[in-house]
């Protein structure tokens, strides 16, 4: 084990050299030891390899800086300290999103048809498709397909990362990274994990009205990762809780939306309402917190009848995470008819 565990840090040192010497041939024998010897490693050498491997992702060539913060992130996990490894993988990070967004126009230009489908190992049959097309590779082009094809590589190391409360404030108070992660998505399911994670509140208020009963309730959320969970700890309070009619979640749904470990197989949940903005729209239970709008200075949920069965299985959208949501008040009618005064009329189910 001793001997097994001097192989990490001298994979480290054969990255140094590679780097130090713009050695491509030693740089893939430096990768190829580094990947066999993290899957060896203890996990305090794993955690003292990390620093080292972030302070050399700035000088990691494209096409390989996204495995190396891939790798970082799994030193993190094995308990590196995030915040001597979050400064280099999130300014590549941002190169990266920043980079990407040309990619779209230079494949239609060139290759057209599809958008190839994100896979670091397929970058240079990307490359070679659009260089048979221009006759070569000009540095932002490779910087476009490379941010393109590596883009989930990024997305990993940045949930890793992001998963450590302190290390995520800081991030969404900078902001960048949020605006770049959503103008990179192509779609809502694209970059979810990591779009999600970066809208995550912590200790956000919220202002939840029941419309059927004309009640309403001041909550406040935290670390809450997908509204399927926001949806299952709302009805844990209100109808758990005795305050609107219903069926009550079970403990084992509840616990395994807060901080349970995963189950096998995971209990199932079931709706209790229909989740609407203020304005009538409905807020989909595949969305996130976020998603709720802010009305005259405060989140306003509206809770209407389910209009058809619904089920899921009670897993965090963030496993690692643990979420809570904290009833703090009911308010009492002249509030809640306040309240109530702003919501539009309930919407049926809009088209998809």
């Amino acid at each position: 084990m001793i001997f097994r565990d001097r192989a990490l840090p001298k994979a480290v040192d054969l990255l140094e050299r590679a780097l130090e010497g713009q050695d491509e041939a030693l740089l893939n024998d430096a990768f190829h030891n580094l990947r066999d010897a993290m899957g060896e490693s203890q996990p305090q050498t794993c955690a003292a390899a990390g620093p080292r491997l972030a302070a050399l992702l700035p000088r990691t060539p494209m096409g390989a800086a996204a495995i190396l913060a891939v790798m970082i992130g799994a030193c993190v996990e094995h308990g590196a300290d995030p915040a001597a490894c979050a400064g280099p993988v999130f300014d590549r990070i941002e190169d990266a999103l920043t980079n990407v967004a040309g990619f779209p126009a230079l494949w239609d230009e060139t290759v057209g048809g599809e958008l190839p489908q994100r896979d670091h190992l397929a970058l240079g049959e990307a490359l070679g498709r659009i260089a048979e097309v221009t006759g070569g590779i000009d540095e932002a082009t490779f910087a476009a397909v490379s941010a393109w094809m590596e883009l989930p590589l990024w997305e990993m190391a940045a949930v890793t990362l992001l998963s450590y409360e302190p290390i995520r404030q800081a991030v969404q108070e900078e902001g960048s990274l949020v605006v770049l992660a959503d103008a990179a998505a192509m779609g809502d399911a694209d970059l979810k994990c990591l779009r999600y994670l970066l809208k995550m509140f912590d200790a956000e208020p919220l202002v939840v009205v029941h419309r059927p009963t004309g009640t309403a309730y001041r909550m406040r959320m935290s670390r809450i990762g997908d509204n399927f969970q926001l949806h299952t700890l709302l009805a844990h309070l209100l109808v758990g809780g005795g305050h609107v009619p219903g069926e009550a979640p079970p403990a084992a749904v509840v616990a395994a939306m807060r901080d349970a470990p995963l189950a096998d197989p995971p209990p199932q949940a079931t709706g209790s309402f229909n989740l609407a903005a203020a304005d009538g729209s409905w807020i989909w239970n595949e969305g996130c917190p976020a998603d709720i709008p802010v009305v005259d200075g405060e989140r306003l949920l509206i809770l209407d009848p389910p209009p058809y069965g619904r089920a899921w299985q009670a897993t965090r959208f963030y496993p690692q995470i643990a979420g809570d949501l904290v009833l703090e008040k009911v308010l009492d009618r002249a509030e809640a008819d306040a309240y109530l005064a702003k919501a539009a009329p309930a919407r049926d189910r809009p088209s998809v």
